[in-house]
């Protein structure tokens, strides 16, 4: 026993041995690893996709949702891909998606409806309100006026002889988004084609009021510019000062401070 053992220590002693050994070793070890890698890749694992095409704000029901099996190398290249179905029912499409039908659910696409708001109002920044202008399809010169793109607004009116009023009002105002008569926007991705029906604009609070009295006084209408434009915007800003001042002489702009202001002398009487 003791020869034998004596033996197997020199065998492992040698170096020409413990060369072969590890080689084989490696050989080994890479042997393995492929075959897991190949395991890995190869497997299929089971994933939801949507049977149907859901619109922004759709609950996404059991109904709404189908099974597939993919292999593991779709899902190692798709980190943000659902794979878990309970993870999507009673959950909705997020405000600005589409889910096109027979796609994948990703982490992005869907929101629980308490987190589900509509992006562009939420983010206003404050001291700005937003603001709906009507339009249609022949006002927005088909369509090419995008969210993101700044804008003229003109004045059409008429004065108190009847004359018509026509002219640049607000310089450089930015579009946040195109919507259509259910407030859908317009330009989401892979939605079906709508027709525009408002534009969302965000300006200063007094700003704001003076837009409106135009709206009662007369008709805001939007003009496009070119893409030089839009790329280097200059200060939103009232562009002639004879339509502010005709506008102010039909109405009585009541903000804050006035409306504080007749409280205030209401009760002292």
């Amino acid at each position: 026993m003791g020869n034998i053992m004596g033996k197997i220590k020199h065998f492992l002693k040698n170096k020409n041995t413990v060369t072969i050994l590890c080689a084989l070793a490696g050989v080994l070890i890479l042997y393995i690893g492929y075959n897991w890698r190949v395991s890995e890749a190869t497997s299929p694992t089971t994933v939801p996709y949507a049977k149907n095409t859901l619109p922004s704000g759709h609950l996404i029901t059991a109904d709404d949702i189908g099974s597939i099996e993919v292999s593991g190398t779709v899902l190692s290249k798709s980190k943000k891909m659902i794979k878990n179905r309970n993870q999507i029912i009673g959950k909705e499409v997020a405000y600005g998606n589409t889910i096109q039908a027979n796609s994948f659910f990703f982490a992005d696409d869907v929101k629980d409806s308490s987190q589900n708001n509509y992006e562009v109002l939420a983010n206003i920044e404050e001291g700005y309100s937003p603001i709906n202008l009507n339009v249609n399809l022949h006002s927005t010169f088909g369509n090419a006026i995008y969210p993101g793109n700044y804008i003229d607004l003109w004045f059409r009116g008429k004065d108190e002889d009847g004359k018509f009023l026509y002219g640049k009002f607000i310089r450089s105002i930015k579009v946040l988004d195109v919507t259509d008569s259910n407030s859908k926007s317009v330009f989401e991705t892979g939605a079906e084609s709508r027709e525009p029906r408002h534009l969302l604009f965000a300006v200063e609070d007094d700003l704001m009021s003076l837009i409106r009295a135009a709206q009662v006084v007369g008709e805001l209408v939007p003009v496009p510019r070119n893409k030089s434009y839009s790329q280097n915007p200059g200060k939103t800003e009232i562009a002639n000062s004879y339509i502010e001042n005709f506008i102010l002489a039909q109405v009585a702009i009541i903000n804050e401070n006035n409306a504080n202001n007749n409280l205030g002398g209401n009760g002292d009487e």
